[in-house]
């Protein structure tokens, strides 16, 4: 059965291809997703700076969660990542340098080091001249540095003996170029004596990272070392896994990406579930008279049914094949562009190996497999007689199995809509709202055809009376067609949903995050630093500035409550904003309900009433902090304010957020003006004149650079979804080529009773209106339900937010799609003669 339907495959090139299409294209979707995970999942950093140690020990960014009933052995460890970099003892670099088979132990400290030259800034990161041994780094002239004196990149274009100037931790300091070094590293790097560089660091006594080189037998140095740093809060990196210590963002990356490639990949898995079955099960409609006939000359219902699976997973195997050959370059594209828009480190290597292709190659077949079997159910368990009366019309479309898996499907999709309203809050509400938007699709799509005939008849009036003969024969033939129209309208209502629920579920979440960040921000400006932060004097200057109300220090971080610990608010990072106790009131909007602002000093903290409430704590209480870096800080609670759902934020001293970032110091001054804000601004450019790096910028400019950053999110969402939704387009066209070509004879006989090709374009101009407007109109419905209970939560709207344009083009190109695709397969189709049209297969 198999041969002769690979036989007669050549009279059905336009079935062919467009299946295949549908297969390769979903398989080259899910490779595309795996890809990413498992590049997440291996988070593979080569070491660059590091590349000459064996070892390297770094802080354990990871936290280990308390348990909430210690006495339960059962009960799984959940662990944290830590946002801030946890340094180590210096100390340490002795003990480890005792241990046997270690040849020679550096601990690195590392500061941001900008380069002042030409008015301008170049971005470097300093060391201690001690590390330059760990990439290696070797003097191709001049010495190495002792105090007041650097070692440059031998492609810094400097000279030994020049005189630089390196603006470091708001300071500008004059060094003496002593010597040019060379070694194979992405950063721009500038050595100091080790003087310097524990003073410029900031924070004595404390190293970043130990390099170890090792002699002798590798595994046993480095079981060795790991007894030594037993109990440290101390982390063993070796081999590959030294590039994470470069890149201590690398693990939060890998998660984040880990994240992202699950939720469209199961996205996508499920797109390409749907695709393949709907586009083999209409190619499959198309032969009914074939099977038909087949089934009349005497072939079994089983030899029908292993002829279409066979038919089928033939395709299958090549057009996996192509998939996943195409999904590994496809794939490596959008990591590209991940990485340079910063989502994960540049220096990070995309992997796509066999599994996430043996993966995407299973959804293929799978899916080719149950579709095959689906559609050839039918043809193969009706009687001959009655096959042939139904081949050139489908009426029965209901089933058992469909009613249950449509009943599944809006059951799921009515959990989640409760789900996202009764649980969900903030923006997190968007992790159940995106899945809905597939569940409503797949429950419409099962009960397309009724649906199709209830629109029908609403709309069959109003278009006959508008239309008048093309309306008549377009409602009329849909009408007979309904189950094949139903077919069309699908795809369209599955691209025109899935398009505009997820477009709007980021605009939506954009313009919440923005609308936050706006209530709570009063600063007329922030003056800002490219070289890591400002000076705590300079706070003081700008307060003294004539027309200046206010002034507040700012730093953000992410901590984390270790004490009283609640699973349900400690196990994710909270974002806490540093202040200044003397103008917060007059940069922020936050207003306590309870306590006092002005008493932000020391180690204290400002909650939201629902976290303290959470934690069954209040004013004057005692709670422990861990912070970005690791320590633990126990702070006592100052004030209470109410704070809208999902963006609550903790508000803490400037010195002791700041104190855990690389540079020590708040990036970030925010100045409330009591006069003109423009010669303010004048005053302040004026005063920070000598501080090369330091910027004024306007509200306005905050608010774009915020709503930059929330744009940056939304591009990666936008470009996976703009992949799925890519594909749902090539089901759109696969679709409406298949059900137009298939009727060739029907306009052949059309043509033959008199009609005229341009009766007969007008005729499906009209009947492609019908499915445009019906798969529309069921795709809104779908965005709709999925995007109602999320802007509820979000906005408090029932409508998302974002401009009608989005939708309007959305709407555009399925009518181009739509139109496009039917009149140009019609006109194909018409120019075969009539009389050969009439006796072609169907």
């Amino acid at each position: 059965m198999l041969r002769i339907a690979l036989r007669t495959m050549r009279f059905r090139k336009g079935v062919f291809v467009a299946t295949f299409l549908s297969m390769t294209f979903g398989a080259v979707l899910v490779l595309t997703c795996g890809g990413l995970m498992e590049t997440g999942i291996r988070s593979d950093v080569p070491a660059q700076r590091l590349a000459a140690t064996q070892f390297v020990v770094t802080g354990d960014q990871s936290w280990e969660l308390p348990k909430e009933n210690p006495a339960d052995p059962e009960e799984d460890t959940d662990t944290a990542h830590l946002g801030e970099r946890v340094r180590l003892s210096a100390d340490l670099v002795t003990d480890l340098a005792r241990v046997p088979g270690v040849s020679s132990v550096v601990g690195d400290v590392s500061v941001p080091a900008n380069l002042v030259r030409d008015g301008g800034l170049t971005a470097m990161t300093g060391h201690g001249w001690a590390s330059a041994e760990l990439t290696p780094y070797t003097l191709t002239d001049g010495s190495a540095p002792s105090a007041g004196d650097v070692v440059l990149d031998e492609k810094s274009g400097m000279a030994v003996g020049d005189r630089v100037r390196f603006a470091v931790r708001d300071t500008i300091e004059t060094f003496t170029v002593s010597g040019l070094a060379a070694g194979h590293s992405r950063e721009s790097a500038v050595f100091f004596a080790a003087g310097d560089i524990d003073r410029l660091a900031g924070h004595p006594g404390l190293v970043d990272l130990i390099g170890v080189r090792a002699d002798g037998d590798l595994a046993a140095v480095g079981e060795r070392l790991g007894r030594v740093l037993d109990g440290q809060h101390a982390t063993l990196l070796s081999g590959a896994e030294r590039g994470s210590a470069e890149f201590p963002d690398a693990g939060e990356s890998g998660e984040s990406l880990i994240v992202l490639a699950a939720v469209f990949g199961g996205l996508a898995t499920m797109v390409a579930l749907f695709v393949v079955s709907t586009t083999l099960g209409l190619s499959i409609q198309q032969r009914g008279r074939e099977l038909a006939l087949l089934r009349a000359v005497g072939t079994t219902p089983r030899q029908l049914r292993r002829m279409v699976i066979g038919e089928a997973m033939f395709m299958s195997v090549f057009a996996t094949g192509l998939g996943c050959l195409v999904g590994g370059f496809i794939g490596k594209f959008l990591f590209d562009q991940l990485a340079a828009n910063g989502v994960v480190p540049i220096a990070m290597v995309h992997h796509s190996g066999r599994l996430p292709m043996t993966v995407a190659a299973g959804v293929g077949l799978v899916s080719s497999f149950v579709a095959a079997l689906v559609a050839g159910r039918r043809a193969a368990r009706t009687r001959p007689t009655e096959a042939l009366a139904d081949a050139a019309i489908q009426r029965r479309w209901l089933s058992w199995f469909r009613v249950v898996l449509a009943v599944t499907a809006f059951g799921g999709g009515i959990a989640l809509f409760i789900v996202t309203i009764a649980v969900m809050t903030g923006p997190v509400a968007a992790s159940t709202a995106g899945p809905s938007v597939v569940l409503w699709a797949i429950a419409l799509a099962l009960v397309a055809p009724g649906v199709t005939k209830m629109l029908l008849a609403v709309l069959r009036g109003p278009v006959r009376a508008f239309t008048g003969i093309a309306g008549y024969l377009a409602t009329l033939s849909a009408k007979t067609r309904a189950v094949r129209m139903a077919a069309v309208v699908t795809p369209i209502m599955l691209a025109t949903g899935m398009a505009t629920a997820n477009i709007y579920l980021q605009t939506t979440s954009v313009a919440v995050a923005n609308e936050a960040f706006v209530a709570n921000l009063r600063a007329d400006l922030v003056l800002s630093s490219a070289t890591g932060g400002l000076s705590p004097e300079l706070v003081d200057e700008v307060r003294r500035v004539p027309g200046v109300e206010a002034a507040s220090e700012f730093a953000t971080s992410e901590v984390y409550v270790a004490a009283p610990f609640d699973k349900s608010l400690s196990d994710d990072g909270r974002p806490v904003q540093g202040v200044s106790a003397d103008g917060v009131d007059a940069t922020t909007t936050i207003r306590p309900s309870a306590g006092s602002l002005s008493e932000l000093t020391g180690n204290t903290v400002v909650l939201s009433a629902d976290q303290a409430a959470g934690l069954d704590r209040g004013v004057g209480d005692t709670i422990t902090m861990r912070m970005g870096d690791g320590a633990d800080v126990d702070v006592r609670i100052v004030a209470l304010y109410p704070a809208r759902e999902g963006f609550e934020t903790l508000l803490m001293p400037a010195e002791l957020v700041a104190r855990t970032r690389r540079a020590g110091l708040p990036a970030q001054i925010m100045v409330r003006t009591s006069g003109d804000v423009a010669s303010v601004s004048e005053a302040l450019r004026a005063l920070v004149a000598d501080r090369p790096g330091v910027a004024v910028a306007d509200r306005d400019a905050l608010v774009a650079s915020n709503a930059e950053d929330q744009e940056v999110g939304a591009w990666i969402n936008y470009l996976m979804a703009g992949m799925i939704i890519a594909y749902t387009a090539i089901s759109v066209v696969n679709s409406l080529v298949l059900s137009t070509t298939a009727r060739r004879r029907e306009f052949g006989l059309q043509r033959l009773t008199g009609s005229t090709r341009g009766q007969v374009l007008r005729m499906m101009a009209v009947e492609s209106g019908l499915a445009l407007v019906m798969g529309v109109f069921l795709g809104t419905l779908i965005a709709g339900l999925t995007l109602m209970p999320f802007t509820l939560i979000t906005a408090g709207s029932l409508l998302p937010t974002g401009p009608i344009s989005v939708y309007l083009g959305v709407v555009a190109a399925a009518a181009v799609l739509t139109f496009g695709t039917t009149l140009v397969s019609t006109w194909v189709g018409l120019r075969t003669r009539p009389v050969a049209a009439a006796v072609a297969p169907a």
